[in-house]
């Protein structure tokens, strides 16, 4: 198995599992009540592209630094986001209904409902735990459009999901479940990565 493609299939399995239960498939399937899907689905598509390119820049831009710096970094990075995911998986707090106005798709031009959607999701991935898995990872394979290719795919995975049948997915899969599973990826990785700013 190549380096590139385990970075992809990696990254891939990790945001998949990490976006599921948050917010942005909430948002998107929020959107989906307002808007009709499509142009929901390419504006959030547009939204995803470019963080995912940032978070790839920022994760590259690391690899600059001493080994022991970039290990100390990474290890902070999944700390965070093992600590996030975690605290909302292990809470007991029941989130707030979602129920937004059920008045169906509103006579809304293609350009103004994507344009609202890419605000909405740009605004709601910066410092999420993707972006920091997303750096993250393009750090520790060293394959920055591999990890890009794969946190992308899965973001789009989540937001089509969102848009055709995310009332249903909501319903069936407990999102607590998945946030404790990704929270504790995410500390697996930062005690590797912490072993590598020792040993390496």
């Amino acid at each position: 198995m190549s380096t590139a493609f385990l970075a992809l299939a990696s990254t891939f399995a990790l945001v998949l599992a990490v976006e599921l239960p948050d917010k942005t498939l909430i948002a998107t399937l929020v959107l989906t009540t307002r808007f009709r899907g499509w142009p929901v689905f390419a504006g959030v598509a547009v939204a995803f592209a470019v963080q995912c390119v940032i978070a790839v820049l920022f994760g590259h831009a690391l690899t600059m630094l001493p080994d022991g710096v970039v290990a100390a970094v990474v290890a902070a990075l999944f700390g965070f986001g093992a600590f996030m995911l975690l605290r909302e998986g292990f809470s007991v707090e029941r989130e707030a209904g979602e129920d937004a106005a059920r008045t169906g798709p509103g006579p809304v031009s293609f350009l103004r409902a994507a344009m609202t959607s890419f605000g909405v999701l740009f605004a709601a991935e910066w410092g999420d735990a993707s972006q920091l898995a997303t750096a993250g990872l393009t750090v520790r394979y060293g394959q920055p459009l591999a990890v890009g290719a794969g946190a992308f795919l899965a973001l789009l995975v989540v937001a089509a999901v969102a848009v055709f049948v995310g009332h249903k997915v909501r319903a069936r899969i407990r999102p607590k479940i998945l946030q404790r599973v990704a929270g504790f990826a995410f500390a697996a990785f930062a005690a590797l990565a912490v072993v590598q700013a020792f040993v390496g």
